[in-house]
Order: structure tokens, then C-alpha cells, then sequence
């Protein structure tokens, strides 16, 4: 009975705990609605003022929209009106002009009418003076027949025979005449040849330095270039041949050497050391050596550049070589390879105005100083050893021929000879294309080093300093510290006896012992 009761005791319990939860649950859901309809009228509130503010905004960007259109349509209106009124005012402008035209050519016309009746009457009036003049004439002649007994046509024949002598006489004068201008004319005819000649080629005229300026970027690099106590830049003047003159010059170094050649050397050498950052003795050297043969490429680059832009096929490459190396000589201050040029070329026009070959003459014209850039020294002068050049590589016997006789060193046997020696003639005798006391001091410069090299035991010798100083560079396994002193004696006593030059000249000779081994 007791559990029972406590079963019901436990559903009546229940029962008011759902009751009493539904009645909380009510409260709670009543009390989330309110709050749920107070959010949605906030909600719905700031809903319609943002509505509001984007509908004022879209309102200004609307009148804003209109405010500028019709700014540009009012533009574009004016722009129109004012092109309208440009036209107009055009328009009006050539509405005059036409009007002043045509009246200006009514006037024209009504001149041309008044000139044309004036010249009808004169026309008439000469009319009747020609017929006045003709009845004259046949009444004078008529009178001269019957004074002279004769009719006109007889008269016209004996006036025809003793012209006909006196035309004989002078034709014979005439033909004396005409023989002595003919001759005076060849003479004319080959001066205006010449002179043809010189006018159209116009090859730049330029003369040889003997210095090169190379420059820096900052004047810092100077102190890597001298090295340690000079060692670097005496390494520099050893290796080339060239006198580096280092002064107070800003960013700038003086390369000085009578050899186009060597400073070429010395100045593409320098720039590649500059550039590495590794300025050594021994590094010196092997950039020397690169640069002497990269060097020699870009000689036989030259040569073939040239031989192309004239127009020469089927020389033979070491020509080409030496037509490229032409390029680093000159010839009494006037560069080789643009005087040899030049002279291509007025061959070439010479021999076009006297009927001969262009091509053969413009070849020999380029060719014909090839023995001035020997690769040894030899006692043979430059036309001779030219002309065995050419020979040697199988030119045509008139180019060598024109080579060897271009100085009169070899008789002359083909008619191009004479026009190579003239034209020549004509690029050397150009006004400042020469400079004789250049060449002079250039022969001067090579005769030291040759006397230097004649002595036993001599690797190089470099003339420097415009020729006052001579450095020897012996081999150090050959020639003795003691032997240096002698050897230096020697050389100074031959020049002095042997040699004309101004001042005096300082003979330094170079004897270094170096060993070089290699780590592995």
C-alpha cells in the first residue's frame, strides 16, 4: 500500500513539474518573442534610414550625373558654335578671295584684249612694211643687173667659186689650228682626269699621335696601377713597350709609344686588368699575351672589312692580314691603311676615265704599300718587298708589277703602273696629309731599338719617352748582373757615335730573375 502510495506521490509530482516548466518555458518564450519583435523594429528602423541615407546619396550622384553632362553638352555646343563660326568666318574669307580673283581676272582679260588688238594692228603695220621692203628689193635688183650686166644667178656663181677658195685656205689654217688645240686639249683632258680624281674621293685626312689617353673612373685605380714601389706599372711598360705617364691628370693615364700597335695593346690590357681588379706582375703578363692575340684577330678582322667594303675578292688571307695591320702603321704621320685606301680609290676612278680595268687597278692601288708592314725587318725596300709579297701569294703579274715600280724601283711594264704611281702621288701630296719630321722621328726611334737588339742576349727592346730613354730587357740566364753594366756602356757609347738625335738619351737595362711554379 505504502508503495503505492509513493507511486503516486511520484506522478503527481511529475505532473506538477511538467506544469510548473511549461509555465517557466511560456514566460521565457513570451520574454524571447518581445525581444526578438524589439530587435526586428530596431532593425527594421536602421533598415529604413540607411535606405533613406542611400536614396539621398543616389539622389545627389543623380543631380551631380546631370550637373556634368550637361556641363560637357553646353561644351560640346560651344566647341560646335565656335567650329560653326571658324567654318563660317573660312568660308567668307574664300568668298572674298574668289570675288578679289575674279576680278582681278576680268581685269586680266580685259588687259589681254587691249594688248591683243595693239598687237593685231602692229602685225599689220609690219605686214605692209614687209611687202613695201620686198617691192624694194626686187626693184634693187633688177637695177643691179642691168648695172652689172649679169643675172643673179651667174652673179651667185662667181660669188660661190671665190668663196670656195677662200674657204679652202682658211680650212687648211682651221685644220693646223685644230691639230695644236688638240694637242693642248690631251694635256687639259689629263689634268681634268687627275683633278676628277681628287674631287671624288674625299677620304678623311687624319695624323697619327703617338700617345693615347686612358681613362679612369676614379683616380684610385691610379695607385693600383703603379703598385708596390712602381712594381706594376714598370711590370706594364716591360710587357708592351709603352711609356705609361701617370700625372696629376684627373682619371686619366698617358700612354706614350712611336707603335700605334703597342698602345693599342697597352691601352686594351689596361682595361681588362681595370676591369678584373687583379693588377699583379704576373697577371700583367697574361693579359699582355691575351690582348696580343686577341689583337691579331681583330687585324685580320679589319683587313677583310676592308677587302669587302671595296669590293677586292680572292686575296689571299695573309694579305688580308697585312692589309688589316695596315691599320696600326703609318706613313709620314698619314695613316696607312687610309692612304692605301684612298688610293684604292682613285685608281679605280682614273683607270674607269682611261678605259681600264677598275677592279685590277683598285686592287693594285690598295696593295701597293703592303711592304711597310713587314713581320721581320729586312734590307729590301717596301715596293720591292711588296711587290715579292704580292708575288708570293699569287697576285696578277701587272699588281705586282705596279707594286715594285710605284717608286721607279722596278721598270715599269703594265699601263696600270703609271696610274698607281700617280694616284700615289696625288693622296700623298694632299695638304697636311704628311708631316716628313713625324717619319723622321719615327725612323729615328726604330733604328735605337734595332741597334739594341743586335747585342747577344737581348729578349726586347722598347724606346720610350719620346725616344730619350732606351730600356734593354736581357734574358737573365744569358746575361750576368756585371755583364747588365757593360752591355748598358756599350750601347750608350754606339748610340753616341753612330746616332744624330737632340739631347741625350738614357739607356736602362733590365735583367730579372723569376721563378714560377705552380701548386696543384
Amino acid at each position: 500500500m505504502e508503495y503505492v502510495i509513493s507511486i503516486i506521490v511520484g506522478v503527481i509530482a511529475l505532473i506538477a513539474g511538467i506544469i510548473a516548466g511549461k509555465v517557466i518555458f511560456a514566460k521565457d518564450t513570451k520574454k524571447q518573442v518581445e525581444e526578438a519583435e524589439l530587435q526586428a523594429q530596431t532593425i527594421i528602423k536602421e533598415a529604413e534610414l540607411r535606405a533613406e541615407t542611400i536614396k539621398k546619396e543616389k539622389q545627389l550622384e543623380a543631380k551631380e550625373k546631370f550637373v556634368q553632362l550637361k556641363a560637357e553638352h553646353d561644351r560640346e555646343i560651344l566647341d560646335r558654335n565656335r567650329k560653326m563660326s571658324d567654318a563660317e568666318a573660312r568660308i567668307k574669307q574664300k568668298e572674298i578671295a574668289i570675288n578679289q580673283k575674279e576680278s582681278n581676272l576680268d581685269k586680266q582679260l580685259k588687259e589681254n584684249e587691249a594688248i591683243k588688238e595693239n598687237l593685231n594692228r602692229q602685225i599689220e603695220v609690219v605686214n605692209l612694211k614687209r611687202n613695201e621692203l620686198e617691192k624694194h628689193q626686187e626693184e634693187h635688183i633688177r637695177r643691179l643687173e642691168k648695172i652689172a650686166g649679169l643675172t643673179a644667178e651667174e652673179a651667185k656663181a662667181q660669188l660661190i667659186e671665190s668663196l670656195k677658195h677662200e674657204a679652202q685656205t682658211q680650212a687648211l689654217a682651221l685644220q693646223q689650228e685644230i691639230i695644236e688645240e688638240a694637242k693642248q686639249k690631251a694635256n687639259k683632258e689629263a689634268r681634268k682626269i687627275v683633278i676628277q680624281s681628287i674631287q671624288r674621293t674625299a677620304a678623311e685626312q687624319t695624323i697619327e699621335n703617338t700617345v693615347t689617353v686612358f681613362n679612369l673612373e676614379t683616380d684610385e685605380i691610379k695607385g693600383q696601377i703603379i703598385g708596390r714601389e712602381g712594381r706594376n706599372i714598370r711590370a706594364i711598360e716591360a710587357a708592351t713597350g709603352v711609356d705609361l705617364i701617370v700625372d696629376d691628370t684627373p682619371e686619366a693615364i698617358i700612354l706614350s709609344s712611336f707603335d700605334p700597335l703597342r698602345r693599342e695593346i697597352a691601352r686594351l690590357s689596361l682595361q681588362r686588368l681595370v676591369a678584373d681588379g687583379r693588377i699583379h706582375p704576373a697577371r700583367i703578363e697574361e693579359v699582355v699575351e691575351k690582348t696580343r692575340k686577341q689583337l691579331e684577330e681583330q687585324v685580320m678582322e679589319i683587313g677583310e672589312r676592308t677587302v669587302i667594303e671595296l669590293g677586292i675578292h680572292g686575296l689571299h688571307k695573309e694579305l688580308v692580314r697585312i692589309v688589316g695591320k695596315m691599320r696600326f702603321r703609318s706613313s709620314y704621320g698619314q695613316n696607312l691603311l687610309m692612304h692605301s685606301r684612298e688610293v684604292a680609290n682613285l685608281c679605280a676612278i682614273m683607270a674607269s676615265e682611261l678605259g681600264m680595268n677598275p677592279k685590277l687597278a683598285k686592287r693594285a692601288g690598295l696593295l701597293h704599300d703592303i711592304g711597310k708592314v713587314p713581320d721581320e725587318e729586312t734590307e729590301l725596300s717596301h715596293a720591292l718587298l711588296g711587290a715579292k709579297l704580292a708575288e708570293k701569294y699569287g697576285e696578277n703579274p701587272a699588281v705586282v708589277n705596279a707594286i715594285g715600280a710605284h717608286h721607279d724601283e722596278m721598270e715599269m711594264q703594265y699601263v696600270i703602273s703609271p696610274v698607281v704611281q700617280a694616284c700615289d702621288a696625288i693622296s700623298g701630296a694632299r695638304p697636311g696629309a704628311r708631316r716628313e719630321i713625324m717619319q723622321q722621328y719615327l725612323q729615328r726611334i726604330k733604328d735605337l731599338e734595332n741597334l739594341a737588339m743586335n747585342y747577344q742576349g737581348v729578349e726586347k727592346a722598347y724606346a720610350i719617352q719620346a725616344g730619350r730613354e732606351l730600356r734593354v730587357i736581357v734574358e737573365a740566364d744569358k746575361v750576368t748582373d756585371g755583364d747588365s753594366d757593360k752591355l748598358s756602356f756599350e750601347i750608350a757609347q754606339k748610340i753616341q757615335t753612330e746616332m744624330t738625335y737632340p739631347g741625350q738619351i738614357k739607356v736602362t737595362v733590365i735583367r730579372e730573375k723569376r721563378a714560377v711554379n705552380v701548386a696543384r
